[in-house]
């Protein structure tokens, strides 16, 4: 159960349109870049323990609430519960294309589909000077 509210939770679409009047603001930020729930606590601990064996180490830091990710152009946060990326310094939020033919990362441990998600954009942002899809590098731009 906990893990189907989490995955429908307007929180983790930045791009959510439908706001109204916005109602749910101020759920969806602390959601989307607030305080840590316990499932994003465990995958904090989790992350502490795998990034040091990464290829992208020396381009990562973790702190309370983000994974940082030094890219070739610019730095960007993942916030650890959401999984939104902010690109540093500005505020502007970079979604990653849904898109079919998008490979995900699998893990051995699937039970936390967002840490996997996490890991695949913090791989992605390492490389950033990389990227060749065009809604991603619009959203540089922007």
């Amino acid at each position: 159960m906990d893990l189907f509210v989490g995955v429908t939770s307007i929180a983790t679409d930045p791009q959510w349109a439908d706001r109204g009047e916005d109602r749910f603001r101020d759920y969806w930020h602390r959601t989307a870049v607030g305080a840590l729930n316990p499932s994003a606590q465990v995958r904090r601990d989790a992350l502490a323990r795998l990034l040091p064996r990464m290829a992208i180490a020396d381009r990562v830091t973790l702190t309370d609430r983000y994974l940082h990710v030094r890219g070739n152009l610019r730095g960007y946060r993942i916030h650890l519960g959401s999984g939104n990326i902010m690109m540093e310094p500005r505020r502007l939020p970079v979604h990653r294309p849904r898109t079919r033919r998008h490979r995900r990362l699998h893990l051995p441990f699937e039970d936390d589909p967002m840490l996997s998600t996490i890991l695949s954009k913090a791989i992605m942002l390492a490389a950033d000077d990389t990227i060749t899809d065009p809604t991603v590098l619009r959203q540089f731009a922007a």
